[in-house]
């Protein structure tokens, strides 16, 4: 069986970034010689190391993923923060595109119990989803977007997520080849501006938040002007939170309550 240090050299001469610690990960992984040789050549052919491991560290967790699901990206552990900010334990969460569930599993683990719901397009994640999301956690819905939620949710979410595919569809060429041959494209395709997405889940969420309620929705920092003045125009009062140091950007939008 190869060594830590093999694998890390196998690794690095591929092009791997974090050689030694994706070294470490598969050595864990593996059961036998021969399923670490079969890992370190699909990860040195250019597999995300998540998809060969089966997992993806997200929030402290260990969030399942398929191949072809899209990776939970670090990044969005800051719109995690700002969403716990806001989520208090018996809410109504709503987790739109919510893919492996990686959000809605660290959200849980964060503040106990939730009256959760998340949904995606893609069957593959909606199976790692329901894997993550535990039953009696939560609820998790094959279907698109608000389509497959219960009508009894409408009016009374008080936080609303959502990881919505935001690459302009031009930019997809660009993109690591890790995202763009081994993701689903309906997960990276956020159309021309990369808001075609956000611009479908504004348009409705104001009839699904409670008064007071928040939308949460990841984007870059060139769209996040555009996202402003999409989210006024609906009715929510925006707000744009970024951290440099994680390159994520978040805008929230809060329906106006009672008292407001």
């Amino acid at each position: 069986m190869m060594n830590e240090n093999e694998i890390a050299h196998k690794l690095r001469m591929a092009g791997c970034v974090f050689a030694e610690e994706e070294a470490a990960i598969l050595m864990e992984w593996a059961g036998d010689s021969d399923a670490l040789a079969d890992g370190v050549a699909r990860r040195a052919a250019g597999y995300p190391l998540e998809h060969v491991v089966g997992w993806a560290a997200f929030g402290g967790l260990r969030i399942a993923v398929e191949p072809g699901v899209f990776v939970p990206r670090r990044r969005t552990e800051f719109l995690l923060r700002q969403a716990a900010a806001l989520v208090r334990p018996g809410d109504i969460v709503v987790d739109l595109c919510c893919g492996s569930g990686a959000l809605s599993a660290a959200l849980l683990a964060a503040k106990g119990p939730l009256d959760l719901h998340a949904a995606d397009l893609d069957p593959a994640a909606v199976r790692c989803a329901r894997r993550n999301i535990l039953p009696g956690q939560g609820a998790v819905y094959e279907g698109d977007l608000f389509d497959p939620l219960p009508p009894r949710l409408r009016g009374h979410v008080q936080v609303l997520v959502a990881n919505a595919p935001y690459v302009p569809t031009d930019a997809i060429a660009r993109m690591p080849a890790e995202a763009r041959i081994h993701e689903a494209r309906l997960s990276l395709d956020g159309g021309a501006d990369g808001l075609d997405i956000q611009r479908r889940i504004v348009a409705e969420a104001h009839a699904w938040l409670a008064p007071g309620g928040c939308l949460l929705i990841e984007m870059s920092e060139k769209q996040a002007p555009l996202a402003a003045k999409l989210f006024a125009s609906q009715g929510l009062q925006p707000e744009w939170v970024s951290s440099e140091e994680e390159d994520a950007n978040v805008m929230i939008g809060k329906r106006a309550g009672a008292s407001d």
